[in-house]
């Protein structure tokens, strides 16, 4: 063989294998066994094939291992296992942990404590968490909440590089996952409510420089939307993102990118969600207010923006649209189609075209009243008057959902191949809204509104639901006491996995709902459980217990360090303190005889 064949092949297979975890799992004929990024594949599905565990002897499960933190504040992401270690990333101070998986008590291999600028956690909107890391090409990549993202050496702890992504000065912080497609690193930053000028930037994967900078609100040249690359199937024009805004309003218009990421390689498009325009008060802001409450899809390795669609124009409630964007393929309307699912915090199941961003179905899927359907023709959500909201319009009640969403986009859904059903986490709540005036200052809220929640329908305010995205119908619904703010995990033994705020995590049917298994954790989940095949060739399954979040702020005395810290509860949810506490704990569990 030739040095230049040689060459030829071994360039191939290192293609092939950077290529291979992009088929996403939903498409992979095997699981490797490992959980090397936030939602397990870039389909964003949180799905593993691993079939050992089955909704028939889920109730054998028991805990194998638990570690404590260390840490107090909201534990919203996930671990990730590569090869015989699991690397575990705390809220703020970030610190990442490394487990040895192959001895058998899983001793600690190396700690990497950052130093983090304490005042991030002035600035963090709700809470000082962090949603993660994701592994490449021998680094462990995370972001810090400071503004910073880090590579870390996987195998020896060592900083490779650390790069500033964002401006803490203007209420901008990184709690997002990274996500990795090939040589790029994209990464985002919240300050929805400071009044940032939301972006998502390309790193070089070797270096951490930074390679481009693309913005979701403002010129075409600032959003790298170019001629003849972009295109909105609902919207005819140029600088989109700058004539629905006032003038100069949307230099501090937010849009921030804090949520998930997906990609697909056949399109090369990655796809993330842009968070609420600001302030709160929408009669600040007239106009669409693109592209804040959105979906947008660009090339990885330029940032070049493709398409994108609105999915709250002019957003009056805060509705963010950062929950993940779910690929998979399915038959709608008679026809196999390359989908996008989406659950947005206003309330809509969406299945879009992915590769033009067309609405093929959009239903409720949570109780909905600030709007009456959405238009197909549009795109657009056929509103109710009587809730829009402004300071001119005074205290507008009982809108349904409240800001916190019909799903918080801080909990991932999941997708089974096998049942063809989405797994959804639901909040039942409904909302007062009294816009108020807001003034910006950089680094400090700019928010303008009064909001408090109450129980929706039924009384109930969550609930855990299995989803038809074909057809836009719920299949089945567990209700639950609380809101339901934990990530979903979906298995090829056809279990689901979710946890409670009140400190419960679960096992149950796919194909039916029905609960297999629980077991009191010591703390609300509001992180996202994962499943791997361990060196022994078992199937283990590990999720973080720690609540935090807005319920770090709404459920009152959940923190006992600090003395001072006795926060009366939120009127609609006086008891959670009684069941739970705050408290970082990594649980493993596996089947026993």
């Amino acid at each position: 063989m030739t040095p230049r064949i040689f060459l030829r092949l071994a360039t191939a297979l290192l293609i092939l294998m950077a290529l291979q975890p992009t088929r996403g799992a939903a498409q992979a004929a095997r699981d490797d066994g490992q959980w090397t990024m936030p939602a397990k594949d870039y389909a964003a599905t949180r799905y593993t094939a691993l079939a050992e565990i089955t909704a028939a002897n889920a109730p054998r499960l028991r805990a194998v291992w638990t570690f404590s933190t260390g840490v107090l504040g909201g534990h919203e992401g996930q671990p990730l296992v590569v090869g015989t270690t699991m690397y575990v990333v705390t809220p703020y101070p970030n610190v990442l942990y490394a487990f040895d998986l192959m001895q058998p008590d899983y001793p600690l291999k190396w700690k990497y404590r950052p130093d983090v600028d304490p005042n991030a956690v002035g600035i963090a909107c709700c809470d000082a968490i962090n949603r993660g890391a994701f592994y490449a090409a021998g680094k462990i990549v995370y972001n810090l909440l400071d503004g910073r993202t880090v590579a870390i050496d996987a195998t020896s702890g060592t900083e490779l590089w650390k790069t500033k992504i964002a401006d803490l000065a203007q209420g901008e912080t990184t709690p997002v996952a990274p996500f990795i497609v090939r040589r790029r690193v994209l990464v985002g930053a919240s300050g929805g409510e400071f009044g940032i000028h939301g972006w998502v930037k390309g790193l070089d994967l070797e270096t951490g420089r930074i390679a481009w900078t693309a913005y979701n609100l403002g010129p075409d040249s600032e959003l790298l939307a170019r001629p003849g690359t972009f295109r909105s199937y609902y919207d005819r024009g140029t600088d989109l993102g700058l004539a629905s805004w006032p003038k100069e309003v949307w230099k501090n218009g937010g849009g921030p990118v804090w949520g998930w990421m997906s990609y697909d390689p056949a399109l090369d498009l990655v796809y993330y969600g842009v968070g609420n325009p600001g302030p709160y008060n929408p009669e600040q802001r007239p106009g669409d207010n693109k592209w804040t409450a959105s979906v947008l899809a660009r090339r990885p390795e330029d940032g070049a923006l493709v398409w994108a669609y609105q999915f709250t124009p002019h957003d009056s409630w805060d509705y963010d649209a950062n929950a993940e964007m779910i690929l998979a393929d399915l038959d709608v309307q008679g026809r196999r189609r390359k989908v996008l699912v989406h659950f947005d915090k206003n309330g809509f199941a969406y299945t879009l075209d992915r590769a033009t961003g067309e609405v093929l179905v959009a239903e409720p899927f949570v109780p909905v009243n600030w709007a009456k359907r959405i238009d197909r023709v549009s795109g657009r959500p056929v509103l109710d008057s009587t809730k829009l909201t402004g300071v001119s319009r005074g205290n507008v009640k009982d809108i349904c959902p409240t800001l916190e969403g019909g799903k918080t986009p801080a909990a991932p859904a999941a997708y089974s191949p096998r049942t063809g059903l989405f797994y959804v986490s639901t909040n039942n709540m409904c909302m007062d809204y009294e816009a108020l005036p807001a003034t910006r200052i950089a680094g400090t809220p700019f928010i303008g509104a009064n909001s408090p929640y109450h129980a929706g329908p039924g009384g109930n305010l969550g609930a855990f639901i299995a989803w038809d995205a074909r057809t836009g119908r719920r299949v089945w619904e567990i209700q639950e006491r609380y809101p339901v703010w934990s990530g979903v995990l979906v298995t090829g033994g056809d279990v689901v996995f979710y946890g409670t705020l009140d400190g419960w995590f679960k096992a149950v049917d796919a194909k039916t709902g029905r609960l297999r298994w629980q077991v009191k954790v010591g703390s609300g989940v509001v992180g996202n459980p994962i499943s791997y095949t361990g060196p022994d060739g078992k199937q283990y399954v590990a999720v973080y217990a720690g609540i935090g979040g807005d319920w770090f702020l709404l459920a009152g005395d959940v923190r006992s360090d600090d003395p001072a810290d006795v926060r009366a509860p939120a009127d609609f949810i006086k008891d959670l303190a009684r069941h739970t506490s705050q408290g970082g704990i990594v649980w493993l569990f596996a089947l026993t005889p």
